[in-house]
């Protein structure tokens, strides 16, 4: 179920990217900052255990910057 709330969140911040390049930022540090957060709680737990709750974390962040990123270059390309 995170997963398809994960692509979601992804899809939105792309679409706002395109549309409106100065408003995506704030929902995407807002969602970067709340992932940010459940990285750090899961990284508590003790020994390998912390790096692979924390894991799913970091990589859905990244993949969030990854997708605002992308839409603010396509909006870029763009010859209008």
């Amino acid at each position: 179920m995170m997963v398809v709330g994960i692509i979601a969140v992804c899809i939105v911040v792309a679409v706002l990217a395109f549309f409106v390049p100065r408003l995506s930022r704030h929902p995407q540090n807002g969602t970067q900052r709340t992932l940010g957060l459940g990285s750090r709680a899961g990284s508590k737990a003790p020994g390998p255990l912390g790096r692979l709750l924390s894991k799913p974390f970091n990589s859905s962040s990244r993949a969030v910057g990854r997708s605002g990123s992308a839409g603010r270059r396509a909006r870029g390309k763009m010859p209008f």
